[in-house]
């Protein structure tokens, strides 16, 4: 008689479970399916700053959100660049089917109150996170200050 709470404690949980993977209703669309690619940070020349840039592609059908950066290198804040002016931002969309694009004179990453300054050939793990999906460690490759990558960025 023990094991029968117990037992049905398990069969609620596990129905709230599979309750929890239903369709709700989306019509059969997947989730976001993201990537990441063509990361980088520019060695900076301040001690406490930096910049940093990556492409995210999303193959799902539904749209996501970058909500924000974490980093054992320091503070990291998303940035947005609409008319040559720059502002810290809770949120950058990811379109189904499309990338966000984080690139030198655009959108781009923040790093803040750096522990130390990144040399060039070190990289710095970074976390990204986002509204629905699960969390994306990036290992970013610091490269020379005047590096522009030749793809996976847009070119502005």
């Amino acid at each position: 008689m023990r094991g029968r709470p117990a037992l049905a404690a398990v069969a609620v949980i596990g129905a709230l479970v599979l309750a929890g993977c239903g369709d709700s209703g989306s019509g059969g669309a997947s989730a976001a399916a993201l990537s990441v690619d063509a990361a980088y940070i520019p060695q900076p020349v301040s001690d406490t700053m930096a910049a940093g840039f990556l492409t995210i592609t999303n193959k799902g059908d539904t749209e996501d959100e970058l909500t924000s950066v974490t980093s054992a290198a320091g503070e990291v804040t998303v940035h947005e660049t609409a008319g040559g002016t720059m502002k810290q931002v809770d949120r950058l969309s990811v379109p189904a089917h499309g990338e966000l694009v984080l690139e030198s004179g655009g959108n781009h990453l923040m790093f803040e109150k750096l522990k130390h300054r990144p040399e060039q050939g070190e990289t710095v793990s970074i976390e990204l996170h986002f509204s629905h999906s699960d969390p994306v460690t990036v290992e970013m490759p610091v490269k020379p200050a005047t590096y522009r990558p030749t793809a996976g960025h847009t070119g502005h």
